[in-house]
């Protein structure tokens, strides 16, 4: 005889992933694994029409969402003026270690020791520029990733709230257009107006 369903909250192992379900715990039946003999946890079904799943495709997100494009246009602003003098040095570099090549066999050996200091010096410092340029670049992208993702589970967390779900998940091998909630994410997101100050 099927019981009353009552909501249980429960968790993963280590608890990354949460779940609310309804169901009537029966019949129950005990999990032989070391973890749960040790909690004296119990295993018990719950039929898919009261579990409601949800997934997000992460990547999409950050591909698709405006504010992920946004976030991609402030970076290249930002930062497009650095590589492009990079770039034009890194060039200039080449260039001059090429012209010593070929002028070496004809130089004083005085003027090629002084002209390959010269080129050593430039190298080591276009290479710091270069680190220097490349660890700013990703602390602001880490920077602007986190504002998308902190974005984007507000709208996860609204979605789980007004349509009931049980579970959103955004990590999975296979997931089924049934359970994809990406486009509901997305178009959440593009709806919502611009944090201030971003």
């Amino acid at each position: 005889m099927q019981g009353e369903l009552t909501s249980y909250s429960g968790s993963c192992h280590c608890g990354a992933v949460r779940f609310e379900a309804r169901t009537t715990l029966s019949p129950a039946v005990r999990c032989n694994c070391s973890f749960c003999r040790r909690r004296g946890a119990v295993m018990a079904n719950v039929r898919a029409e009261d579990f409601r799943v949800g997934f997000v495709n992460t990547d999409r997100i950050f591909r698709e969402a405006n504010t992920a494009k946004a976030a991609q246009a402030k970076l290249e602003t930002e930062f497009s003026k650095r590589e492009k003098e990079l770039s034009e040095t890194g060039v200039r570099l080449k260039a001059a270690s090429e012209k010593l090549d070929k002028d070496a066999p004809t130089l004083p050996e005085g003027e090629r020791t002084r002209r390959q200091r010269e080129l050593v010096e430039q190298d080591r410092d276009f290479q710091r520029r270069r680190r220097e340029f490349q660890e700013d670049l990703n602390q602001r992208k880490n920077e602007e990733l986190a504002a998308v993702v902190e974005r984007a589970n507000r709208a996860m967390k609204q979605i789980f709230d007004s349509e009931k779900y049980d579970l959103i998940i955004q990590e999975a091998v296979f997931a089924g257009p049934r359970v994809d909630i990406t486009d509901k994410v997305i178009k959440a997101l593009n709806a919502a107006p611009p944090t201030a100050g971003k």
